[in-house]
């Protein structure tokens, strides 16, 4: 594990914004909008900035010349592999000599499984905490976590089709989908669509919970057995229900 240590200089407090915060971030200011009281409205009422050195950086392993990271909120199934393990053979075609995954995350058991049943390959994909949690903002979100993979060194950024949450129209280069012909995961084909199914990530958190299994192919068993866990440990709620 890698410890980051950093001390801020030349500090600012100033007042948080907080309904304009809001406005910007998700272009409204209705109420009841998903994290917005967890993140904003009952936040501190003062923020603190300044300038920022970091006194021990994070070095990248020899001779990488060119990082990736991916935005989602769903653990790591094969489709998501599939675009990241593409990405990287598409910077090699470019001429990238080592290019390497980020994989920013807190889902560190699930992240383990694909590594050990080798779906990402552990010697080109850095595994790392981000403990950044969806907000469904939509286009300031993506901003956000693009930034601040940049800031992590990131060269290249693939985001989702559904971008935040917020069921926005996109044009996708590759988008990736089960293939019900293959049994397995691959880029979807238009001509053929009716050979491809999309897993959601509430139909995928459905079965989850019921311990029912995905087709195979979509996700390592070892990842799944870890997602099946986790919802196996939660409490249900009042309605009897689990998250």
């Amino acid at each position: 594990m890698h410890l980051l240590f950093d001390v801020y200089f030349s500090i600012e407090i100033y007042k948080q914004p907080k309904e304009e915060r809001i406005a910007r971030t998700w272009r409204t200011t209705a109420p009841s909008l998903p994290y917005v009281d967890q993140a904003i409205t009952y936040a501190g009422n003062w923020l603190i900035g300044g300038d920022l050195e970091v006194l021990e950086p994070i070095k990248m392993q020899a001779n990488v010349d060119a990082v990736f990271a991916f935005q989602r909120r769903k653990p790591v199934h094969n489709g998501h592999a599939l675009l990241m393990t593409d990405t990287r053979r598409r910077l090699l075609d470019m001429g990238c000599q080592n290019p390497i995954i980020l994989l920013h995350y807190w889902r560190m058991k699930q992240h383990d499984k694909v590594l050990e049943d080798g779906v990402l390959d552990p010697e080109t994909t850095v595994v790392s905490i981000f403990p950044s949690p969806m907000h469904y903002a939509g286009p300031t979100e993506v901003q956000w976590h693009a930034k601040a993979r940049i800031n992590a060194g990131a060269n290249f950024y693939i985001v989702g089709r559904d971008r935040a949450g917020m069921g926005l129209e996109s044009e996708y280069v590759k988008v990736a989908a089960y293939d019900k012909t293959q049994g397995k995961m691959a880029f979807f084909d238009p001509s053929r669509a009716q050979e491809f199914l999309f897993i959601s990530g509430t139909k995928m958190r459905t079965l989850a919970r019921n311990k029912e299994n995905p087709p195979d192919g979509f996700m390592c068993p070892g990842g799944w057995k870890v997602l099946v866990e986790y919802y196996d440990s939660l409490a249900p709620a009042d309605n009897g229900k689990v998250p």
